[in-house]
């Protein structure tokens, strides 16, 4: 067990999950530099092939260790989902996500959970792009993956503020994870993603730690290229959901009427502009300059109005922290 002085403002059970999936070679480390700070470790054997859940009964002695096993494989998600919902049995505070394979630092442990102790957070998560100086210690793949895909996020989550969505060392504070519908949460890679979305439909608050990530002989199951075009489609289906409920549903502002003329206004005139350019490609006649205007003023009126919906959105990130209003 790894030793650290008193650490304040913590709370009084911090619980750790490890969703494990052939992490055998690595587990064993990473248990073993988990503070003292932490009062539950939860290894959640998501049916691995290597029998990582076995692995640690057998050789870790330390007695905050619990073993789940998923008797089918989840994915990275539904093994999470299981090992909240014991630390939630177990009586935890804030519930610590990280991954068994050796790419996080436990000792950021405190960082993570410090932001939700002193009630400025409910959420935090890992940013691998803070320091430009060892960006360069990323596999380029991956640099320009997790980019894409964090911009993408942007979009369909709501949190501006926040980058490297994909990163999967995370807190939450435990009166928030009570409020998300685990059941609902994508199991598989998605799933630091769409926690993101549930998060913001809650209106929780997020923030992103700074930390390093290491890559040594450890493999990835995750392909950029094969996942992308899924995290696309339902980078789509949450940015739908999350503007229906935020801006239709739950309230209606300025902002909702910018979209609704913003998208009308840019549909007329893409459309109607469209129809007329190819009219006259093929017939060779003029368009004439009334057409023209009626096709581009509404295109940029269009485009204005979205902008503008854009930049109230981008301000409209949750800033008040959730859990201090929650009941016990």
């Amino acid at each position: 067990m790894a030793r650290r002085g008193p650490l304040p403002h913590m709370p009084s059970k911090i619980a750790v999950i490890i969703p494990c999936y052939r992490v055998k070679a690595h587990i064993l480390g990473v248990l073993g530099r988990i503070g003292e700070e932490v009062a539950l470790i939860y290894v959640v054997d998501d049916a691995c092939p290597e029998g990582s859940g076995q692995w640690v009964r057998e050789k870790c002695m330390d007695p905050r260790v619990t073993v789940l096993q998923n008797a089918t494989n989840l994915g990275v998600g539904g093994a999470v989902m299981a090992g909240y919902e014991a630390a939630l049995q177990g009586g935890a505070d804030i519930l610590v996500k990280v991954d068994g394979d050796g790419q996080m630092d436990p000792s950021l442990i405190p960082k993570f959970v410090a932001p939700i102790a002193a009630g400025r957070a409910d959420y935090t998560k890992g940013n691998r792009f803070y320091d430009l100086a060892q960006l360069g210690r990323m596999p380029r793949v991956r640099l320009v993956g997790n980019a894409v895909l964090s911009f993408m996020a942007k979009l369909s989550t709501g949190y501006w503020n926040v980058f490297d969505t994909t990163n999967g060392f995370t807190a939450l504070h435990a009166k928030v994870a009570r409020h998300i519908p685990f059941g609902k949460v994508s199991q598989r890679y998605f799933f630091e993603t769409d926690m993101l979305f549930r998060l913001n439909i809650v209106r929780a608050v997020v923030i992103d730690i700074p930390m390093d990530a290491s890559y040594g002989s450890e493999s990835s199951s995750l392909r950029i290229s094969r996942i992308l075009l899924e995290f696309l489609g339902k980078h789509a289906r949450n940015l739908f959901k999350r503007i229906v409920y935020n801006y239709f549903l739950r309230d209606m502002t300025v902002a909702s009427l910018e979209l609704v003329l913003g998208a009308g206004m840019l549909a007329f005139g893409l459309l109607f502009g469209g129809y007329h350019w190819f009219r006259a490609v093929y017939t060779g006649m003029a368009t004439p300059l009334g057409t023209i205007m009626l096709a581009a003023l509404p295109t940029l009126l269009g485009l204005q109005f979205l902008l503008a919906f854009i930049g109230f959105d981008v301000a409209n990130v949750p800033r008040r922290p959730l859990h201090g209003d929650l009941p016990d």
